[in-house]
This record gives structure tokens, C-alpha cells and sequence, in this order.
């Protein structure tokens, strides 16, 4: 259960280039590791998969034997390899931590990390320092993993793994939920900082030390780079500094989507299991995965220290376990870390971690390599942060007093943790997910397909109710375009566009939404507001392509359900609310510490829409009106509310010169025209990109030209559709993506 420390032999700054950082993206695997073979080469339109493009991962794992699979890893967990040892004969705890630190990484304020796609075994995390050695749990799983193929995916046994091992140990499980399809090449569009240094002492934490967590850099939620949460052993390797401490779990946990009970719960939960390891000197371990030898096969950290491996184990730095218990859940954590009183001491390799004064050796734990032979357990100065603040003190003491609690919050918090990044209840497989409804989830009762004869009167309705194709565009897309396929959250199901805290962000323009979501309540019928909020779009771009001269049918499948206030945790949605929308042109009063345009980029990549599928909808949501409060910035039309190519067009116009407003601090410009000098057009940054940027001003181009006009409108009909339809997993991909309508 090690966790990386300020002291970890984990570190080593030396090899740590320093190198000019990507704004968005931050440092890239290339930059940390130059010897890495760059595979990216061969896939320049985007990651590819060996099992075949039309793969359905949830058709393989319903052919898994489930019951066979665990089993065969119930019998690993105490079949102990000479390669690598089991701590106390049971590797339980080992792939406890290997699961924690898979799904750990989820942040709330992009949805991305976590266990979703299988990135452990991926570049930079399967090199971060935190992730020390788990290299050797994932190969004490390939055995299984070869014999169950591609029925089971890496992703989904990283969880099991870990769900097996506390059953296996005696603890409490709530449920698990498959279908977590793997990725092939790391997530390239995640930004896991800035620093050019990993965890290591006298390197400063993402936020100043007197200053509050809100600094802390969103989305980040880890408190320094290659940590999946805090620092062990102290802010900044400081022990005595409980209060950071404190401060610091808090608010990184809260940015994973956890309270401070889940906190406690998971903290203790985990710590009843297992050890840390810190018995060898730190500098004779070699690097990690990622720069590691050819003959390491993969293998990182490898350990000079007499065997390298067992009782010679260096990872954290830190040494011991935690409770007497380590292969058994009981109820020894609280009663050990409230009991004693604790002196600071050093482990082997360094690290400040602190251990029990006049330990009774009944109390002691058995060493991990002979159980003969006890020693003293210890804690981390985030154990003793559960102890020494306030809040999380009293939590300790009811955990304490009431086992029972303590462990339906753990099996409650630990679920939690490693499903919160699958999104809806509607896309988890297996014989063990729970019936139970949880917040957390966004649930959302079943919706009621309508008849085609109600739809078509709806839409008559519609058509005749005197709403703008501006309003209704801007509705179905402030409904649609919350999904991230990060966390699979958001979209036009559910309909919460009407509740709080969506109904009142700055964005989606209040006060107009309100209007429109009262007149489509009225007109309805028998569909959902959720459908009627996307047939709305369908009616106004319907009536956008006639106007414009075009023709065209828009898809719509019926279906969607209703979500309740009740079940909407409005503090859980709040990090969904854009700071930027480039699609509405909207730029919010906050300082964004990246460029508008890359922004842009962000949010066309957690809708999952490619080069092409971004242009198409910026140019058409333009002349539809969609920018946010009549901003006439970037329109570039005279023809407006009808969908035409107009944007490209007149963007890509040689009589234009366009020169920045003074105090816009370039975000906003003016068009004027080369032979009269008379302003012809405005737009903004995430406007004028796409006649700067090279590759985004060649897909305008083919939109401009000769016979793009058409082609626009089919594109556009396409991309629409598949933002309206992008969190509907009961529907086919075909009929997500409007093929079959």
C-alpha cells in the first residue's frame, strides 16, 4: 500500500529534462523519456484498436465465465512467485493499491483519469512515482488475462483484482460493475500538470503553502505531479505540519468526488491491509518503466538492493504496515492509531514516518518475510492527520465505536472510487452490480419511446410556437454539448438543463433558457422534456436547411428520461459548467490561465469529436445565431438562422484585414475591408483560429469552395447529431450517430 513520499527513491530530478511546456497538454511522454519509441507515428488519425474496429467489448464480457475468473484470481492472491514475493504470503494488498491507483486518478473537473480505459499501463502513469513496482502487480495478472482474452479488459481486472482481494482478506465489497473497454496508446488529451520535476523534496506543492487549496490549478486534483493524491509523509515532506496535511487531503480527495468521510473511510479501509516499503537504500534503484533497459522488459524500479525484492522491497520509502493485522480486515487501524501516542522516527531509506511509543508486542505486526518475527507498525503523517484535525477526528471516533458503519462506508467509498469515471448504471456488466440507486451515478428514470405520430405533432407545435431557431439551437446545445466522454456524465438525457445548478449558469443564458423550457413544457405531449429540448433542435435546423435553400432530414430517436432534482447532486455538476464554450463563442469573467482556443480544443475532445466535427459545428452554430447572448461576433453572415457556409466563406475572404481591438487583450478583432477601410465583420479568438491555423483553415476550406455548401449541411446534420445522441448507451452506435433513423 505504499504511497510516494518527498523522499521516495521514486524521484530522480537528474533525469528529468527540462523542456518548454505545452500550454494545454502540459509536458508530453516524449519530454520525460526522449528514448521512448514515438509509436504515434502510425496512427495519425487517432489511436487505433487490434481487436478491430466494430470490437463490442460488452458482447465479450457477457461470454465471460465470471465465477472461473475469480476464482483464478482468489487462488493468486496466495500464490506467491520467487520473482516477486508476496508481503505475508498474500498479494491482497498489493493489488489493492494497484486498483486504488488505477482509478485514483479521476479528477471531477474534466472527468479524466481513472480506471475507465485501462491508462496504468500506459506512459506517464505507469512511470509515475506514486505507481512504484505496480508494474510487477499487472504481470502477476497476465496469466489471467491471457487465459480469459479479450472477454475480460485490462481496465475491468485492474478493478476485480482489487474487489478480490479484500473479499479475500475478509472485507467488505459493495459491488462491481463491468465494462470498462481498454485503450491501446496512453490518452494524449489529459493534462497532468505543468512541472518539470516529479514528487521530490524542496520542489514546491501546486499551491504556496500559506495560501488556500483554491489555487490549486484546475482540473488537477493530485497535490504535486506523479502523486495520485498527497504527499505521505507532509505537505512539502513536512510531519509536523498536520494541518497542510489535513487541508491537503481534503481538498484533493473533494477533487476526486470524495467528502471527508469517503476521505476517512478509504484512507483506513486501504491501510488495514498491506505495507509500505522503505527497507534498502533508495539509490540503487533504477528507472522507472518508461526509461528502463530493453532486457527489462517493461519492468521499472529495478532494485539493486541485495535481492531487490521481499524483505529488500524499496518503493515509497517508507517502511512498515500499518496495522498487526495485514492480511485481515479487523478493526485494528483506529484502535492502533487512536490508542498510542506516536514519535517521529526515520525508515531505512529516509522517509519521516512515525511509530507507536511502547508498543505492546502484542500489538507489534509480524514481519512481511517471517512471521515469526514482529515488528513495530507505523503510520504516515496522513494517518495522523485522521487523528490531529477536528473533522476528520470525530469521523475516526464513529468509525471506531461503530464497526458495522465504518465498514458499509468503506465497501460504499471504495465502489464508489473505482466506478465514479464509468458513467450511467446502464453501461456496467456483470453478475454483481448493485440494485441499488446511488447519487453519484446521475440516475435517471427509464424514458417512454414516443409514437411517430407524436412527435410529428410536437414538432408541428414547435414550428408554430414563435421560438427563434436562435433560441432553440442554443437549448438543445446547452442540454447536449455538458457530455464528456472523460466520465461519460452530462448530455441532453435526463434533461437537467431545467434543474439546478444547470438552469442558472452564466452560459446557458438564464433568463432566455427559462422562456424556452416553459413553452416546450406546454407543448410536449407524451414526450419527455428531454426530448422535446433535442426535437426543438431538430426543428429549428430543419427549418435553418429550408431557409437556407438546402434540404435535408435532421434524425431524432425518442426515449430519453426525465432526471429529479432530488437525484441530481447540484455540487457534483457544478465542475461541468464551461469557463469557455467556443461553440456559443462565450467567454466567462474568469481569467483562463490557458488561450481561449485551446479551451476550444478541450471541449471538442471530451465531446469526442474530431478536426473535421469541430469546424462544422462552430461554422454552423455561427450563422445559426448560437453565440452566447446575441454576441454578433464571429456571425459572418447576412443571412441569419439558416444554415448556410457562410462563416468559411466570408472568413477565408481576401478583401478582409483583420487587426485586434485595443483592450481586448487580443481576444476580440475587426474585419475591414482592404479598398474602403469600412469595418465589414467582428469575431473573437475562436473565431479567427480557423483562418489561422493551417490545418483547421484546410477543413474550412473544403466547406468554402465550390460545392462545399452541400456537403456542410450534411456534415453539420451528422456532427449534430451525434452531440444530441452522445449519451444514449441504450442505443446501437449506428443509432447514436443518426444512421438508422
Amino acid at each position: 500500500m505504499d504511497a510516494v513520499t518527498s523522499t521516495s527513491p521514486l524521484n530522480d530530478p537528474s533525469k528529468q529534462p527540462a523542456v518548454a511546456l505545452r500550454a494545454l497538454l502540459g509536458r508530453t511522454n516524449k519530454d520525460w523519456w526522449p528514448e521512448m519509441l514515438a509509436t504515434e507515428i502510425l496512427n495519425p488519425n487517432g489511436p487505433t484498436n487490434p481487436h478491430g474496429a466494430d470490437f463490442d467489448y460488452a458482447e465479450a464480457f457477457k461470454a465471460l465465465d465470471y465465477q472461473a475468473l475469480k476464482a483464478d484470481l482468489v487462488a493468486l492472491m496466495t500464490d506467491s512467485q520467487p520473482w516477486w514475493p508476496a508481503d505475508y504470503g498474500h498479494y491482497g494488498p498489493f493489488f489493492i493499491r494497484m486498483a486504488w491507483h488505477a482509478a485514483g486518478t479521476y479528477r471531477t473537473a474534466d472527468g479524466r483519469g481513472g480506471a475507465n480505459s485501462g491508462q496504468q499501463r500506459f506512459a506517464p502513469l505507469d512511470s509515475w512515482p506514486d505507481n512504484g513496482n505496480l508494474d510487477k502487480a499487472r504481470r502477476l495478472l497476465w496469466p489471467i488475462k491471457q487465459k480469459y482474452g479479450k472477454n475480460i479488459s485490462w481496465a475491468d481486472l485492474f478493478i476485480l483484482a482489487g474487489n478480490v482481494a479484500i473479499e479475500s482478506m475478509g472485507g467488505p465489497v459493495f459491488g462491481f460493475g463491468g465494462g470498462r473497454a481498454d485503450v491501446f496508446e496512453p490518452e494524449r488529451d489529459i493534462y497532468w500538470g505543468s512541472e518539470d520535476k516529479w514528487v521530490n523534496q524542496g520542489v514546491q506543492t501546486r499551491i504556496a503553502p500559506e495560501h488556500g487549496m483554491h489555487e490549486l490549478e484546475g482540473p488537477l486534483a493530485a497535490i504535486q505531479m506523479g502523486l495520485i493524491y498527497v504527499n505521505p509523509e507532509g505537505p512539502q515532506g513536512d510531519p509536523h505540519n498536520d494541518k497542510g496535511m489535513a487541508r491537503d487531503m481534503k481538498e484533493t480527495f473533494s477533487r476526486m468526488a470524495m467528502n471527508a468521510e469517503e476521505t476517512v473511510a478509504l484512507t483506513a479501509g486501504g491501510h488495514t491491509f498491506g505495507k509500505a516499503h522503505g527497507n534498502g537504500d533508495p539509490s540503487k534503484l533504477g528507472a522507472a518503466p518508461a526509461g528502463a533497459d530493453l532486457a527489462a522488459q517493461g519492468f521499472g524500479w529495478v532494485s539493486q538492493n541485495e535481492s531487490g525484492r521481499g524483505e529488500h522491497t524499496v518503493t515509497s520509502g517508507i517502511e512498515g504496515s500499518w496495522t498487526n493485522t495485514p492480511k485481515e480486515w479487523t478493526e485494528n487501524y483506529f484502535r492502533l492509531l487512536l490508542d498510542y501516542d506516536y514519535e517521529l522516527v526515520t525508515s531505512p531509506a529516509g522517509a519521516k514516518q512515525w511509530q507507536p511509543i511502547n508498543q505492546k508486542e502484542e500489538d507489534k505486526a509480524p514481519a512481511a518475510w517471517d512471521p515469526n518475527l514482529k515488528v513495530p507498525t507505523m503510520m504516515t503523517t496522513a494517518d495522523m492527520a485522521l487523528k490531529l484535525d477536528p473533522e476528520f477526528r470525530a469521523i475516526s471516533e464513529k468509525f471506531r465505536n461503530d464497526h458495522e458503519a465504518f465498514k458499509d462506508a468503506f465497501a460504499r467509498a471504495w465502489f464508489k472510487l473505482t466506478h465514479r469515471d464509468m458513467g450511467p448504471k446502464i453501461r456496467y456488466l456483470g453478475p454483481e452490480v448493485p440494485a441499488e440507486d446511488l447519487i453519484w451515478q446521475d440516475p435517471i428514470p427509464a424514458g417512454t419511446m414516443p409514437s411517430d405520430a407524436d412527435v410529428q405533432a410536437v414538432k408541428q407545435k414547435i414550428a408554430a410556437s414563435g421560438l427563434t431557431v436562435s433560441q432553440l439551437i442554443k437549448t438543445a446545445w446547452a442540454s447536449a454539448s455538458t457530455y464528456r466522454k472523460s466520465d461519460h456524465r452530462g448530455g441532453a438525457n435526463g434533461a437537467r438543463i431545467r434543474l439546478a445548478p444547470q438552469k442558472d449558469w452564466e452560459v446557458n443564458e438564464p433568463e432566455m433558457l427559462a422562456k424556452v423550457l416553459d413553452t416546450l413544457d406546454g407543448l410536449r405531449g407524451n414526450l419527455s422534456m428531454a426530448d422535446a429540448i433535442v426535437l426543438g433542435g431538430v426543428v429549428a435546423l430543419e427549418k435553418a436547411i429550408k431557409d437556407g435553400g438546402g434540404s435535408a432530414t435532421v434524425p431524432f430517436i425518442g426515449g430519453r428520461g426525465d432526471a429529479t432534482q432530488e437525484w441530481t447532486d447540484a455540487n457534483s455538476f457544478a465542475p461541468l459548467e464551461p469557463e469557455a464554450d467556443a461553440f456559443r463563442n462565450y467567454v466567462g469573467k474568469k481569467k483562463l490561465a490557458v488561450k481561449t482556443e485551446e479551451m476550444m480544443l478541450d471541449r471538442a475532445s471530451l465531446l469526442g469529436l474530431s478536426v473535421p466535427e469541430m469546424v462544422v459545428l462552430i461554422g454552423g452554430l455561427r450563422v445559426l445565431g448560437a453565440n452566447h447572448g446575441e454576441r454578433g461576433h464571429g456571425h459572418l453572415t447576412k443571412r441569419s438562422g439558416q444554415l448556410t457556409n457562410d462563416f468559411f466563406v466570408n472568413l477565408l475572404d481576401m478583401t478582409n484585414v483583420w487587426s485586434a481591438v485595443d483592450g481586448s487583450n487580443d481576444e476580440e478583432y475587426i474585419a475591414t475591408d482592404r479598398a474602403s477601410g469600412g469595418e465589414t465583420w467582428r469575431a473573437t479568438r475562436a473565431d479567427l483560429i480557423f483562418g489561422s491555423n493551417a490545418e483547421l483553415r484546410a477543413v474550412c476550406e473544403v466547406y468554402a469552395e465550390k460545392g462545399g455548401a452541400e456537403k456542410f449541411v450534411a456534415d453539420f446534420v451528422r456532427a449534430w447529431t451525434k452531440v444530441m445522441n452522445a449519451d444514449r448507451f441504450d442505443l446501437t452506435c449506428a443509432e447514436r450517430l443518426g444512421r438508422a433513423a
